[in-house]
């Protein structure tokens, strides 16, 4: 009989993720602050968009913080996107 420990990540009452991995749960957890955190920006500015949009977005937002960050710093998205495609195809061919 084996004993494994589960580590489940709620957002708002809802179960988001369980991995039995702590470093994942913790990030996706920190990702998912971000993303309240950039919701309650976006709301604080007065722009208007609907709950579930803004929460969609913000995790993709969140999720995307290093590829964001780039874009930021005067990268194109094509280039960004690029290079996410890039990434995809090398993690294929090595899987």
């Amino acid at each position: 009989m084996a004993i494994t420990t589960q580590y489940v990540v709620t957002h708002k009452g809802v179960e988001k993720l369980v991995t039995t991995d702590k470093k994942e749960a913790d990030q996706y957890d920190k990702m998912l602050d971000a993303a309240d955190n950039l919701a309650d920006y976006i709301y604080a500015k007065g722009i208007k968009l609907d709950d579930s949009v803004v929460e969609e977005l913000t995790i993709m937002l969140s999720k995307n913080k290093d590829k964001i960050s780039k874009i930021f710093k005067g990268a194109t998205a094509e280039s960004v996107l690029e290079d996410e495609s890039a990434e995809v195809v090398k993690l294929q061919a090595n899987g």
